[in-house]
């Protein structure tokens, strides 16, 4: 009890002299490799910055941009954020014997076999409890105008399921998943898909303990996937996931499989239909009046998603790009047409209401996939005391990985003063890492920040000087 009672009288420990911190952090940067450029900012939530590295140089985000798409949504939608998501589910209508599959913008559209809420099933159920016989289907993406990647994303990621193609209806992630199993040496593996593409199957299953590396490649637009590579004869099954281009014609098409399986004849085609971007309407920069809307269909079922807090913790948490575009898009949507540049609108008004200077940021897209991004450590940590001054904060800071407990931060920090102790969304990039949240230093106090390197030269990583360095941030503070 004694000692007790001394330490709570104890005076507080001082934090380090910031030149002593400063060079402490440096020291960390100085141990990448030349050419590598660090910029950061730790402030007290309060206004005083602890640290600042090139604090007003802009820096390429990655999926930090996630942090600002996030927050904006939640800040400018609050309801829909909240409460079930009444206006964003697929829906179906009938247009004289055809059938239109309709995207209203929701990222979480399933039609796994064991889907509970939100699933396409549920939407067959409907259309075959009134209706047995169908002539085409159409997946109908208009709700926002056909931006199905967004400026500044480097082309070779559009095979992989991290650039897949963004649309109103979108369905599994607008994710393919083939299973790749081996085969006896020198034959080729079996390989296990839904039917949707052409799979080229060139990997060779090898001897037993040999070397597993499968590689896999596409045209834009191309329904024939190459594989590549080689299977050890004794290695598991491989799981590879394909990014498709056009998410409304095989949500349509997986739509016609469900009604046939249900005893729905479908006699005639599949097809989708997406809305030309049109500078004049889609840009609000160019537009001189809100863009008509038309009235809402009759239709036959929609869907009630759960509130977007779960995508929104979906997102932060593993870093979802499809859900954070359509995020962006969905805010786009409250007094625009729901276009990037509608969006972006929407994120600007947002830096404003936070007092964050307007060269301080650029932003290309929702997800952090483009080039384009940029952010200046001292906007961003602005930001973030904007952020957690909100009614909305901490439910969003909620949002965050924690370090090494979930989501990409699961296996950082661990071991350190901060695991569990820091809240923040992870970036990474061609020759860029970011970290950007809340920490909780030594005394007990929040602390805001924001941490990039960019320029990392080859193969090298700029996360362990990061990491590094907001751990002597902490245990100073």
């Amino acid at each position: 009890m004694l000692a007790l009672v001394a330490f709570a009288l104890a005076p507080p420990v001082l934090a380090q002299d910031a030149p002593a911190l400063r060079d402490r952090v440096e020291a960390e940067f100085a141990k990448a490799p030349a050419g590598a450029r660090f910029g950061l900012v730790v402030g007290d939530g309060a206004g005083r910055e602890i640290v600042a590295i090139r604090p007003d140089e802009r820096f390429i985000p990655a999926s930090n941009t996630k942090v600002v798409t996030t927050a904006a949504a939640w800040w400018a939608m609050p309801d829909a954020i909240t409460a079930p998501d009444a206006t964003g589910g697929a829906a179906v209508r009938v247009a004289g014997k055809d059938l239109i599959l309709t995207g209203r913008g929701d990222a979480r559209l399933s039609s796994a076999a064991d889907c509970v809420t939100n699933c396409l099933s549920q939407l067959a159920n409907a259309i075959a409890a009134g209706i047995r016989r169908v002539r085409n289907i159409t997946g109908d993406a208009t709700l926002f105008p056909d931006e199905r990647w967004s400026a500044g994303m480097s082309w070779n990621n559009i095979p992989s399921r991290y650039g897949t193609a963004n649309s109103a209806l979108t369905l599994d992630d607008n994710e393919l998943v083939a299973t790749v199993t081996p085969a006896k040496p020198g034959a080729a593996p079996k390989v296990d898909h839904l039917g949707y593409v052409t799979i080229d199957n060139r990997v060779a299953t090898v001897a037993e303990g040999g070397k597993t590396d499968i590689a896999f490649d596409r045209l834009p637009f191309d329904r024939t996937i190459r594989l590549t590579g080689t299977i050890a004869a004794d290695a598991s099954p491989r799981t590879l996931r394909f990014a498709i281009d056009d998410p409304a014609h095989y949500a349509a098409w997986r739509l016609a499989a469900l009604l046939r399986e249900r005893g729905v004849k479908v006699s005639g085609t599949v097809t989708s239909r997406y809305r030309t971007l049109d500078p004049a309407t889609d840009d609000p920069a160019k537009r001189t009046a809100p863009s008509p809307r038309p009235p809402e269909p009759v239709w036959v079922a929609a869907l009630t998603p759960p509130p977007l807090a779960e995508d929104v913790r979906t997102i932060n948490k593993v870093s979802q790009n499809l859900h954070a575009e359509l995020l962006l898009r969905r805010a786009g949507l409250i007094d625009g047409t729901g276009s990037v540049a509608d969006g972006q609108k929407r994120v600007e008004a947002m830096f404003a209401a936070a007092g964050v200077s307007r060269t301080a940021f650029d932003f290309s897209d929702g997800s952090g996939m483009s080039t384009y991004n940029r952010i200046a450590p001292r906007g961003m940590v602005t930001l973030l005391d904007w952020i957690a001054r909100q009614p909305w904060g901490a439910a969003w800071r909620e949002t965050l990985p924690v370090g090494g407990v979930d989501g990409t931060l699961a296996r950082r920090f661990k071991g350190t003063a901060l695991e569990g102790r820091i809240f923040a969304k992870t970036g990474s990039l061609n020759a860029t890492n970011a970290l950007a949240g809340y920490m909780v230093a030594k005394s007990g106090k929040l602390l805001s920040f924001a941490a990039y390197a960019n320029d990392v030269p080859g193969d090298a990583s700029g996360t362990p000087m990061i990491d590094a360095a907001l751990v002597a941030v902490a245990d100073a503070n």
